[in-house]
């Protein structure tokens, strides 16, 4: 479903991914763990499209993205990625409902139901109509959670969802966002640089200057 092979990325003279292959089959969740900075977020934009590699190949669902057009690559992203931040990016002007059902409404999908079955699987009903100002941390990551996976995409790309969170919450918000990747039958590629968090997922990586390396 995902392929990246022998990967190469670089800021100027400064090598970040250095010949990175990786293989992601559908259903999949894949921890990519290093440290702060070593370029983890960096990865994920290449994997979405978001900024193009100086060698190699990324291929998603049979395509690859090196051969297409940023109009092509924003529609690629708005039907088949979801998207999980560290920093929640929950717009401040919008309810619960309206941030969770924006993907759909940028799809022109009219699905009521379905953004308020999102906000009931991650533990929310009842607060559709609250603003983020009245939600905990914990509270936006999974408003977080509901509106990448409610457009139902094929790949969740996760970048240190549990960074800004206390213990309790972090485990808690891996813990939905584990199943609720599982039960839609979507791959996750989860960028941490905690070992706790990625122990829940089926395959680890780690991502080094020498490039990266599985730890499964």
């Amino acid at each position: 479903m995902l392929e990246l092979s022998a990967v190469t990325k670089r800021y100027g003279s400064r090598l970040v991914l250095n010949r990175v292959s990786l293989h992601v089959r559908a259903g999949e969740y894949v921890a990519v763990i290093g440290d702060s900075g070593i370029g983890k977020s960096t990865l994920l934009n290449v994997i979405a499209g978001l900024e193009p590699v100086d060698e190699g190949e990324v291929v998603f669902d049979g395509r690859s993205l090196t051969k297409l057009d940023d109009d092509t690559l924003t529609l690629l992203r708005r039907d088949h990625f979801g998207f999980v931040f560290q920093a929640f990016h929950v717009l401040p002007q919008l309810d619960v409902e309206q941030n969770v059902g924006l993907p759909l409404l940028l799809r022109r999908i009219d699905a009521a139901e379905r953004v308020k079955a999102a906000i009931a699987a991650v533990g929310l009903a009842g607060r559709e109509k609250s603003p983020p100002r009245e939600l905990s941390g914990g509270e936006l990551q999974r408003v977080a959670i509901a509106r990448a996976l409610v457009g139902e995409p094929k790949l969740v790309l996760a970048d240190e969802p549990t960074g800004n969170l206390d213990p309790e919450n972090a485990r808690q918000v891996l813990e939905l966002f584990r199943r609720e990747v599982k039960t839609r039958g979507a791959a996750a590629i989860l960028a941490t640089h905690s070992e706790t968090a990625a122990a829940g997922c089926d395959r680890r990586y780690r991502l080094s200057a020498a490039g990266l390396t599985p730890l499964d």
